[in-house]
């Protein structure tokens, strides 16, 4: 945890937060970014601006990030390549299984008080932790 910045983290929240505070009172959506995707590769004429707008955003608004702050960008490095296209699948697999991902859940539905939201995201959080001991412990990859 040496790359840990509370002050980053509190504000990051704090934007995730906000954004999905605004998405839902001027939109009427949930901020779920796998739904956002979902709703794109299944499209409703009328309903892809917003979707392509957002997706861009996130990724024009990590683009900036990384300019303004460019040692906060530490790639990882000898991490085995099959790895990390099985955790891609299993993310995807876990997304379309938990019927949406952490934003959608851990944010959006925590707030309204879902409880399938909170419960899903007890598994997320459960699923990383075992990954992690997975990795670090018996397969004996580490930072």
């Amino acid at each position: 945890m040496e790359n840990f910045t509370p002050y980053s983290a509190l504000f990051g929240g704090l934007f995730i937060g906000l954004g999905a505070t605004i998405m839902l009172l001027l939109n009427g959506r949930i901020t779920g970014v796998s739904g956002i995707l979902s709703g794109l590769l299944t499209p409703v004429k009328g309903d892809n601006l917003w979707r392509l707008c957002f997706l861009f955003g996130m990724v024009i608004g990590a683009g900036v990030f990384v300019k303004l702050f460019p040692e906060s960008l530490i790639p990882r490095t000898n991490f085995p390549l099959e790895l990390l296209i099985l955790a891609g699948f299993l993310v995807g697999f876990g997304t379309r299984l938990g019927n949406g991902c952490t934003s959608g859940h851990g944010v959006c539905g925590i707030a309204r008080l879902s409880t399938r939201s909170i419960i899903a995201t007890l598994v997320f959080i459960f699923s990383g932790g075992v990954s992690v001991f997975i990795i670090r412990h018996v397969i004996g990859i580490s930072a």
